[in-house]
């Protein structure tokens, strides 16, 4: 037990805006001592003591104050606020009296807090030149709604920056809300360098809780630093190795300024330079060019102008547009080409890079490499039109072509008639007459019809629609091919088809006939055969005076040479069965 009256309260007691704070009052009494009364009071801006309860052991009475609303009392005399606000953060006292032990007293300074929102950070809007005469202004940083009022540091990547004189500045400045609430603002201050165009920066805002400093970052920003360009560069695109006749070339003029400068471009004409930045857009520093030819070559020059501080720089580039120029085709001999001749045919052209050379037929199949081909032993049927292709294999896509006739004169060929035809007497048929030859042909006919004439891969042809009569059946046709050259004359034999089918069936009857002659003979000589009239052995002849022999019998000698005979015999029968097949066959080979 206590020897005199004590009372214990803790000395700080920390609640969130808006939360209940609870305070207690614990006292100690002597033994068999008892409390007269408890009184609650807080302290006012005047210092001044305004009590809240008068506690005694026969009830409660709470005074009529602006925390009456929000007041509580536990059972062990402890004091509740809800509803805390920033008003609120004073100082409570508990008083106790004891009768002849006396009055004792102790306070709780009650700290109200609110957390600060996370603070909004806006980098300067209009950007910030590095040749500025005046410290610019980088960003401003606000944080919202906190209590007690917080304090804010700024960051230049990652690294707190601090104020000095001439070089950084910090402006703060704290605003009360109408809740109690506060709002700090603070701006930065600082040269820049055209470095801190990569620079980020940050602010933080920090404030107590419970004895402890927190803090809570902003987002991290970037601030467009305007600087003069320090390099220039002019490029084409594609490269100026790959550039042809024909392409669409871009001239690209880059700087590192900030903002991008004003761009011109130049051609260099002899020695005067054209401007043709009307053909340019001046802020993308891109020039195009279509269609470029041998003209488009030579020095480009970028120009740019920084608006910031006037100054200019320039930059030259060399563009080369690769041709093939001058394709020439010779040949020789020049002359007349005639079937059996050879000619040498050369190509030619003109390039600032290396050249290939391919030939091909007039169907697209190569023949040769090379810028010459050589032909021997021409024929009509040869290719009458080549082509040289040449190429620059060091830029893809270059290429040109040239093309020339080899024409090869001479007098017609006949290559195909329609003959022999089988045809019958009133028919009407098709005579055909195709040939070859340059200049081209005429094609005649001994007869009368109707032609129609046509081209089939160099050759010309002719077919004649006609009936057939009897003169003609006799007679035949004549295909006769004409030009300058010469002449050539075919004929068409026509074969009566049904003279020809009795022809064939007087063959077969007589190959029917051979067959059965035959096979009777064969039938004969089996017969004798199984009767013993032609006995078969090794021996040459049979001995007559052997007893065993009958005299009604008929002996025969037979010799090995007269069976040799007899084999011949049965191999000629076969032999002309043979021919008679053979003939059957060529017969048919004859028909339609």
């Amino acid at each position: 037990a206590a020897s005199k009256l004590e009372i214990s309260m803790p000395a700080v007691v920390e609640v969130e805006i808006g939360g209940t704070a609870r305070i207690e009052c614990n006292f100690y009494l002597p033994e068999n001592a008892s409390y007269t009364y408890i009184d609650w009071f807080y302290v006012d801006r005047s210092n001044r003591q305004v009590r809240l309860y008068h506690v005694t052991a026969s009830g409660v009475l709470q005074d009529d104050t602006d925390y009456k609303q929000r007041l509580s009392l536990g059972e062990d005399k402890a004091l509740s606020i809800s509803s805390v606000t920033p008003q609120d953060a004073r100082t409570f006292m508990c008083q106790v009296a004891a009768g002849s032990y006396g009055m004792g007293e102790n306070s709780t300074e009650l700290s109200v807090y609110k957390v600060p929102k996370t603070p909004e950070i806006e980098p300067n809007p209009g950007g910030i030149s590095v040749q500025s005469s005046e410290i610019p202004e980088i960003a401003r940083c606000v944080s919202k709604n906190s209590f007690p009022p917080p304090n804010i540091t700024w960051h230049k990547n990652g690294e707190q920056l601090h104020a000095r004189e001439n070089q950084v500045t910090i402006q703060s400045t704290l605003t009360r809300e109408s809740s109690g609430l506060y709002t700090v603002s603070s701006t930065l201050y600082a040269p820049v360098q055209r470095q801190d165009r990569h620079s980020r920066y940050h602010c933080t805002v920090h404030y107590w809780l419970r004895g402890q400093r927190h803090s809570l970052e902003s987002r991290g920003v970037k601030v467009n630093i305007f600087y003069p360009a320090e390099y220039l560069k002019l490029k084409v695109v594609p490269p100026s190795a790959l550039v042809k006749e024909g392409d669409n070339v871009t001239l690209v003029c880059e700087a590192d300024g900030n903002p991008p400068p004003v761009f011109s471009f130049f051609k260099k004409n002899l020695n005067e330079w054209q401007d043709l930045s009307s053909l340019a857009d001046p802020e993308s520093g891109v020039l195009n060019l279509h269609d470029v030819n041998k003209s488009s070559s030579g020095t480009y020059r970028c120009q740019s102008l920084d608006l910031d501080d006037m100054s200019q720089r320039e930059e030259d580039v060399d563009l080369v547009v690769n041709y093939i120029e001058g394709v020439r085709v010779k040949m020789e001999p020049s002359s007349t080409l005639r079937e059996g001749d050879s000619v040498m045919l050369s190509c030619d052209a003109h390039s600032p890079v290396g050249l290939n050379y391919q030939w091909s037929d007039e169907k697209g199949k190569k023949v040769a490499e090379g810028n010459q081909l050589f032909l021997r032993n021409l024929t009509f049927e040869t290719s009458n039109t080549f082509s040289c292709k040449v190429m620059a294999p060091s830029v893809p896509g270059l290429e040109q072509s040239k093309q020339v006739s080899v024409a090869v004169e001479g007098k017609p060929r006949i290559v195909s008639i329609s003959s022999p035809l089988y045809v019958r007497q009133d028919q009407v048929v098709n005579l055909t007459c195709k040939a070859i030859a340059f200049p081209r042909p005429k094609v005649q006919w001994s007869i009368n019809g109707t032609a129609h004439e046509y081209m089939d891969n160099q050759h010309i042809a002719s077919n004649l629609t006609v009936r057939v009569s009897h003169d003609l059946l006799q007679a035949g046709a004549m295909c006769r091919v004409s030009n300058k050259l010469g002449v050539s004359e075919k004929h068409i034999r026509l074969l009566d088809q049904k003279s020809t089918a009795e022809s064939q069936g007087v063959i077969i009857v007589a190959i029917i006939v051979a067959i059965l002659v035959v096979a009777v003979l064969g039938a004969v000589i089996y017969f004798l055969h199984k009767k013993g009239k032609i006995p078969c052995g090794r021996a040459g002849k049979q001995d007559i005076t052997k007893p065993e022999a009958r005299k009604d019998k008929i002996v025969v000698e037979v010799k090995s040479d007269k069976l040799s005979e007899e084999a011949g015999l049965l191999q000629g029968a076969n032999g002309e069965k043979r021919a008679a097949a053979d003939q059957v066959g060529q017969s048919d080979g004859h028909r339609p």
